[in-house]
């Protein structure tokens, strides 16, 4: 199972997973779109890749990256359901409460 968090939780790598949602890119040039060494990105990418969230694919000696859109999708979809749960169970916690402070209750 992928830590769809982790991936995502580092500005560059959130910043990666926009630029190869466009089209597919080199490591060179993904990072001339950052103020970070190769070596680094290549951490960077090694994570999204570990997590599934992108392809790598050799064409002799370069490394071109892309978004795995059906996993991303996925995994976004089940953020969106995982923060509307806990959002609907705040929204319900506050309507409770000021029912029962409404009621003359005291807190």
């Amino acid at each position: 199972m992928t830590d769809f968090y982790r991936a995502i939780s580092d500005p560059i790598r959130r910043r990666t997973l926009t630029l190869v949602s466009h089209k597919e890119l080199t490591q060179s040039e993904l990072v001339a779109n950052f103020s970070i060494s190769q070596p680094a990105l290549k951490k960077h990418l090694a994570i999204l890749i570990e997590e599934n969230l992108i392809t790598e694919r050799r064409d002799g000696r370069y490394c071109f990256y892309r978004l795995k859109r059906e996993v991303f999708y996925d995994h976004y979809q089940k953020l969106q359901h995982e923060l509307g749960s806990i959002l609907e169970n705040k929204l319900v916690k506050l309507k409770d409460y000021l029912e029962e402070d409404n009621n003359g209750e005291s807190h």
